[in-house]
């Protein structure tokens, strides 16, 4: 049950950033995180969805993601990002912020070599105030149209 879960989240994340590119920018992105179906995904509904990658990638269910997490992680990205991959072109705009806020570095508060939950939640307001470029408190795709 876990890895379905884990599989749907792991294309559902970066698969939706590249068919937002092909067509209304960010729609697919909104259309997965938005929580309560109202076309806008607000800080709350990304960090609900943020603690559902964190679970996706805790492979041992420890509540931390350690090296072995992270490079599972990476190796994720690498595929979904390649130029075969689903988020091909990923490297500019919100695709960019989205997938630096993939990293340990950008989750890893104090630096200890590994990133809570509560630091992968806490990394969301910053990823969030990154595409959210109105400042409105909603991630709407007028927001992906402005990078």
């Amino acid at each position: 049950m876990k890895t379905l879960f884990l599989l749907t989240t792991a294309i559902t994340l970066t698969a939706g950033l590249a068919l937002a590119q092909q067509g209304t920018p960010g729609a697919y992105f909104i259309e997965q995180w938005d929580m309560d179906g109202n076309g806008e995904v607000t800080l709350a509904e990304a960090e609900e969805k943020r603690t559902e990658v964190f679970v996706m990638f805790d492979k041992a269910e420890d509540g931390v993601l350690d090296a072995t997490d992270w490079a599972a992680i990476a190796e994720h990205l690498a595929a979904e990002t390649g130029e075969k991959g689903p988020a091909a072109g990923m490297g500019h705009g919100p695709g960019k912020f989205i997938h630096d806020s993939m990293t340990q570095t950008y989750n890893d508060a104090n630096s200890d070599g590994t990133v809570t939950l509560d630091e992968f939640v806490a990394a969301t307001k910053t990823v969030f105030t990154q595409i959210d470029r109105d400042g409105d408190g909603r991630m709407t795709p007028a927001d992906f149209g402005k990078m």
